[in-house]
């Protein structure tokens, strides 16, 4: 498989001109993403190391398709939750030194990791469930999520979080690693959502007994993505580790039975996918 990688991806994120109304994306494996929109660059779940391996879990099934520390554009950078394919104390620490100017959005728990990792706490936010904050050229909220259960503190800090990312006249939503409950419907009721990222790794018995926690199924993600109309659906979190994944046909599958005429991609580590409305 031949990635677009390191220098050559920066190269064409900093030179891709991405007008009002549209907006880039950019995958980086699993959960993680790279959003462009106007000058506006941030990124989500990045987890840019062999952190994982190294701790005694899977490796790899392809290579770290960008070197943090190569990452000097970045001015907003979100994590889901603190398991460490999405924040990644690895990741984070080069990425945050190479861009100064970014700001970290975590949980509570994953503001302890950043801080762990030496990222100054007046460089992160902690945001509240259903808090609309507007930062670097974009507004972001964090919308609920459950793996598998619902916490919140008595503040509105939720341990699990997805965002609405409001950017460039674009609505693109990323879940972080869910499934789906009431109050998560709920949250979503009447956004206009132009791009759902949600994942499709499913969950079962067996792979919860070697402790993974699992997420939506593929038919899951095309129902949640009917039920908030979203105009794509992009699936991620299906393709880093070769025990927690499903076969990428049943996305489309399930899409065919369930929603033939939905807008939907999977798309390969370092592929540009450029939503023009």
């Amino acid at each position: 498989m031949t990635l677009v990688r390191d220098a050559a991806l920066i190269a064409q994120i900093d030179r891709l001109t991405v007008p009002h109304g549209q907006v880039a994306l950019w995958s980086l494996g699993q959960a993680g993403c790279v959003v462009k929109g106007g000058n506006t660059i941030a990124y989500i779940d990045p987890y840019l190391s062999n952190s994982v391996e190294a701790l005694g879990g899977p490796p790899r099934r392809f290579p770290v398709p960008l070197d943090p520390a190569l990452v000097t554009h970045a001015q907003v950078v979100l994590t889901t939750h603190e398991h460490l394919d999405h924040t990644d104390a690895a990741t984070l620490a080069p990425l945050m030194s190479a861009s100064p100017q970014a700001t970290l959005v975590a949980s509570l728990q994953g503001r302890q990791i950043a801080r762990d990792a030496g990222i100054p706490d007046e460089r992160i936010i902690t945001p509240r469930l259903g808090e609309r904050v507007e930062l670097a050229g974009l507004a972001f909220t964090a919308m609920p999520a459950a793996h598998y259960a619902y916490e919140v503190d008595a503040d509105g800090h939720s341990r699990w979080m997805g965002f609405i990312i409001e950017c460039n006249g674009v609505t693109v939503y990323h879940s972080g690693d869910t499934i789906i409950f009431p109050e998560l419907l709920a949250a979503l009721v009447g956004r206009v959502i132009d791009i759902a990222l949600l994942p499709i790794n499913g969950r079962d018995f067996f792979r919860e007994h070697e402790g993974i926690i699992g997420n939506l199924w593929p038919g899951e993600a095309v129902e949640l993505a009917k039920a908030i109309d979203a105009r794509v659906l992009i699936g991620i979190h299906n393709d880093l580790f070769a025990g927690n994944r499903v076969s990428p046909g049943m996305l489309f599958d399930e899409l065919d039975r369930r929603a033939p005429f939905m807008r939907c991609h999977l798309l390969q580590p370092g592929e540009l996918y450029l939503y023009a409305g």
